[in-house]
C-alpha cells in the first residue's frame, strides 16, 4: 500500500510556507522560492486536512509562544543527513551553533563542510532549526530561504533582556 504525499500552504510572517506530509508525518516545510524545493508535481494533492497541528504550532512559534515543535517528522535523506538534522533539533531555542561545533559533536571536526551541506538540504525549515547554524565567527552564512529570513528567525528567538519588560 503506497502512502500519498499531500501539501498545504501555511501563512507566516515570512510568506506562505509549503508544508508536505506523508502518512501523517511532516516531510517538508519550504519558503517561497526556497533553494532546493521539490517540484510542484512531487508535492502531491493540496489539502488543508491533516495540517491543523502544523498550522497551530507554527502560529504559536511566530507569536513567540512556542520554543520547540512537537510534530511527527519524516524527512527524507541519507544517514549522515539524518544525523545532522537530529543534532539541529537539539540546538536550544535562542542559541546558535557553528558548523564546526556540530562536526565536533558528530565526533570529527573535519566534517564541518559535510555538516554545512547536510544543513543546506534540511527539508524541514523552521521546524528543524537549521537557521540556528552560523559561521565559526558568528556571522550568518547561507540559508535556503535567504539570509533575510534567517536573520528574522534568529531575531524572533533572541532573548529579551529582563530590563526591557520593566517600566522603571
Amino acid at each position: 500500500m503506497s502512502t500519498s504525499t499531500t501539501h498545504t500552504v501555511v501563512d507566516s510572517p515570512l510568506g506562505g510556507l509549503t508544508a508536505t506530509a506523508e502518512g501523517g508525518a511532516l516531510t517538508g516545510l519550504y519558503f517561497p522560492r526556497h533553494r532546493g524545493m521539490p517540484s510542484v508535481e512531487s508535492l502531491g494533492t493540496r489539502t488543508d486536512e491533516g495540517f491543523e497541528e502544523v498550522r497551530r504550532q507554527l502560529a504559536e512559534y511566530f507569536a513567540g509562544r512556542r520554543t520547540r515543535f512537537e510534530l511527527p517528522l519524516a524527512p527524507r535523506g541519507e544517514e549522515f543527513q539524518q544525523r545532522v538534522w537530529r543534532l539541529l533539533r537539539e540546538i536550544p531555542y535562542g542559541r546558535t551553533r557553528s558548523y564546526g561545533e556540530l562536526a565536533q559533536e558528530l565526533g570529527d571536526p573535519s566534517l564541518a563542510r559535510a555538516v554545512g551541506a547536510a544543513n543546506g538540504r534540511n527539508p524541514l525549515s523552521v521546524i528543524v532549526p537549521c537557521h540556528r547554524v552560523v559561521g565559526a565567527d558568528g556571522r550568518l552564512t547561507g540559508y535556503a530561504g535567504g539570509l533575510g529570513r534567517k536573520r528574522f528567525l534568529l531575531e524572533l528567538e533572541a532573548p529579551v533582556p529582563a530590563a526591557a519588560g520593566r517600566l522603571f
